[in-house]
């Protein structure tokens, strides 16, 4: 059966004690099968002598029908933004600990790319967050994030206070260390670690979660994807904000600036094995039912 793509990218997490193996090993899969290979310039490094073309990893999609991360959650979040814009697949191959969306073992590598190449695989759309920041009625920042973007407390020992409105409607107001918002992917991150709801993926749904609410009735929210967030402050004095977006620090957002929140409307399609299954993911990664043979 002929592959379904020729072009494929690779992007490392290069400080995985085993990433020099497994890219190498990768390489070598591909390379025997007459693919092209194209690899992003800090992992090039690991797979010196194969027949392959380094660019930066920005520019995977440009050239790729279809990008593997290898390594951790963070590596795949990194790949998603590289590619997101070119709507092509991404695959996952667990280097790290956690990994819920990086769902490949090593061990399982061969054999699982050789049938998603054949095309027997699962295709699942998630989207991503666009977060802009709006200072003087002008988009001074602008960033994509797959998991969530967050607002912190930045530099003080004081809280912040926020205004939240979904579509222009009041929402509500609150003192807190911050607030996160989180599509159903980021819900398995840090929004769970801050006692939000785990959103399944399918969901057309975000979850909006305090950090450290001075009022304990203000508890986490879930809204439709479809409305456009916006948070503002409402402290009579200046405090500096940190705006994040997954990993991408925005510092010095003020009390004056506001930042808006839509759903980007680019899915990342993502590609899993036959046998993906979310539910027993979340077992295994959260210790559910341990100690039971059902």
């Amino acid at each position: 059966m002929q592959s379904l793509f020729k072009n494929i990218g690779i992007l490392g997490k290069p400080s995985v004690p085993s990433i020099a193996d497994t890219l190498s090993m990768l390489c070598k899969f591909l390379a025997e099968r007459h693919y092209n290979i194209f690899i992003d310039d800090n992992s090039a490094e690991f797979v010196c002598g194969q027949a392959v073309k380094s660019c930066h990893s920005s520019d995977l999609g440009k050239y790729c029908d279809l990008v593997i991360a290898a390594g951790g959650d963070g590596t795949f979040l990194a790949a998603a933004r590289a590619i997101a814009k070119y709507e092509i697949p991404l695959i996952g191959v667990n280097l790290g600990r956690l990994g819920f969306l990086v769902d490949i073992s090593p061990e399982q590598l061969t054999v699982k790319l050789e049938n998603i190449l054949a095309g027997q695989y699962q295709e699942e759309k998630r989207y991503l967050l666009h977060a802009r920041i709006i200072r003087d009625n002008a988009v001074i920042r602008a960033e994509t994030a797959v998991n969530e973007v967050v607002i912190h407390r930045w530099v003080t020992p004081s809280m912040i206070e926020i205004v939240t409105k979904l579509d222009g409607v009041y929402l509500n107001s609150q003192r807190s260390d911050g607030l996160i918002v989180a599509t159903p992917t980021g819900s398995t991150a840090y929004a769970l670690s801050a006692g939000g709801p785990i959103l399944h993926p399918a969901l057309h749904a975000l979850v909006l979660v305090p950090l450290n609410p001075h009022t304990l009735t203000n508890r986490p929210i879930v809204i439709d994807d479809s409305v456009e967030i916006e948070i503002s402050f409402c402290q009579t004095r200046q405090i500096n904000a940190l705006v994040t977006c997954d990993h991408v620090e925005i510092p010095d957002v003020l009390i004056s600036d506001k930042i808006l929140i839509n759903k980007d409307p680019k899915p990342i399609r993502i590609l899993h094995p036959l046998d993906h299954d979310f539910f027993h993911i979340l077992r295994g990664k959260l210790h559910w039912s341990h100690g039971y043979n059902l």
